[in-house]
C-alpha cells in the first residue's frame, strides 16, 4: 500500500506552538476501515481514547464534515486534524505556590486574570515563577487529572498573553475541555477584546488593520509588520476609540487572528505604538509638545506604568460541556486605570488654558 500524504504545519506563534495541524489523504487502494483504527496506525504516538476524544469535539473531519468515532473511511478521502502537540517529560517544570486570580472555575475550566509580570510559559532564563509552574502546583494540590499528551509541563494551557500584558486566560482541566478549546482557538471562534493605551488618535474612531506579521530579522525578541503576500502570517485586528484624550487614545481591539504581538505590532504600524511599549517605541514622547514640562509630565507618567497599556478584557467562548456560551470581563488594572486618570487631568487642563 502507498503512503497516505500526511502534513504537518505551525499553527499560531501566540499559541505556543501546542497545536499539530495533519492533513491525510487516504490511498486509493484503502479497503474500508473504521477511522481510528486507520489513524492509530498513522500516528502510532497517538492513542486511541485521544483520537476519539478529538473526534467527538471535531477537530477531526473527512472531506470537511465532523464524523462519527465508528466513521469508515474510503479511498480518497480527506482528514483534517488537529491536535495538541505532546510535551516532554524532561521539560517537567516544578510546581510552585504562586497565588493564582481565579475568576470562575468548574469541573472542566478555569478562568484567570494574569498580573503584569508573569511569564506565561517557561523558556530561556524564565524556566520558574511563571504562570505554568502555578498552574502545575494548583493542579496537582486539587489532584487533577493529568491530561493524557500534556505532562505537568503546560498543565491546561490552550493559549496565552505576553508577560507585561495583564488580563484574563481561559484554562482546560481536562482533555476534553482543552480538545473543546483548541478547536475555538483553531477556528478564531473565540471572542476576545482588549483594550489598549495608544500614543496619537486615529483619524477614523473605527478601523480594521489587516497586516501580515512575522519575525524581525534585526531582533528576535521583536516582530515587524509586512505588505501583503511580502512575508510573515495574516493577522487582523479590529479596533475602536473609546476615549481620545489628544496626545493619546484608549481604545478597543478584538482579534480575529492570534499572533504574537498581533495589537502592539499593528499599532507601531499605524504610526500609534502603545505607551510604554519598550519593544515597539511606545517608551519615548511619540505625540506632543516638546516642552521640558510636557517631558516630565511623560516621563513620570511612565513610571506609573512601566509596560506596555495592553489589557486583555474579555473572553468568550462555548463551554466544552454543556455548550452554553461563557463570557467574561475584567476592569483595567490599578497602574492602568492611574495612567489613564493622568492623562485626563493633564486633558483637562489643557483645555481649560
Amino acid at each position: 500500500m502507498a503512503e497516505d500524504q500526511l502534513n504537518q504545519e505551525e499553527v499560531t506563534e501566540e499559541m505556543v506552538n501546542i497545536y499539530e495541524n495533519y492533513d491525510i489523504v487516504v490511498d486509493p487502494k484503502q479497503q474500508p476501515l473504521r477511522i481510528d483504527k486507520l489513524l492509530i496506525d498513522r500516528l502510532p504516538k497517538v492513542s486511541r481514547s485521544k483520537i476519539q476524544t478529538a473526534i467527538k469535539a471535531g477537530n477531526i473531519k473527512v472531506n470537511e464534515k465532523e464524523i462519527k468515532p465508528n466513521f469508515k473511511v474510503k479511498p480518497g478521502d480527506r482528514i483534517s486534524i488537529v491536535f495538541l502537540k505532546p510535551f516532554r517529560e524532561e521539560e517537567g517544570i516544578q510546581p510552585e505556590d504562586i497565588p493564582l486570580d481565579i475568576r470562575y472555575e468548574d469541573d472542566a475550566v478555569m478562568v484567570i486574570h494574569k498580573p503584569a509580570g508573569l511569564v506565561v510559559h517557561p523558556g530561556v532564563g524564565n524556566r520558574n515563577g511563571t504562570l505554568v509552574n502555578a498552574l502545575a502546583y494548583y493542579f496537582k494540590n486539587k489532584a487533577l487529572p493529568v491530561m493524557e499528551g500534556n505532562d505537568q509541563t503546560r498543565p491546561g494551557l490552550v493559549h496565552r498573553i505576553d508577560k507585561d500584558t495583564t488580563g484574563l486566560m481561559v484554562i482546560a482541566k481536562t482533555e476534553e475541555a482543552m480538545t473543546h478549546l483548541a478547536k475555538q482557538f483553531f477556528s478564531h471562534s473565540i471572542e476576545r477584546t482588549y483594550q489598549a493605551l495608544i500614543w496619537g488618535e486615529f483619524e477614523e474612531t473605527e478601523g480594521t488593520i489587516e497586516v501580515n506579521v512575522g519575525r524581525d530579522d534585526k531582533n528576535f525578541r521583536r516582530r515587524k509588520a509586512f505588505r501583503e503576500n511580502e512575508d510573515g502570517k495574516h493577522a487582523i485586528t479590529h479596533y475602536k476609540t473609546l476615549e481620545p484624550l489628544y496626545y493619546v487614545s484608549l481604545i478597543e481591539c478584538k482579534l480575529e487572528t492570534g499572533r504574537t504581538h498581533q495589537i502592539r505590532v499593528h499599532m507601531k504600524y499605524k504610526g500609534h505604538p502603545l505607551f510604554g511599549d519598550t519593544l515597539y517605541g511606545g517608551d519615548r514622547v511619540v505625540k506632543g509638545t516638546v516642552f521640558t514640562k510636557y517631558r516630565l509630565f511623560v516621563e513620570n507618567t511612565f513610571k506609573l506604568l512601566p509596560r506596555q497599556a495592553l489589557h486583555a478584557k474579555s473572553i468568550g467562548f462555548v463551554h466544552p460541556t454543556t455548550g452554553e456560551k461563557m463570557f467574561f470581563e475584567s476592569d483595567l488594572p490599578a497602574d492602568f486605570t492611574a495612567v489613564l486618570e493622568r492623562w485626563r487631568k493633564y486633558v483637562s487642563t489643557r483645555k481649560d488654558k
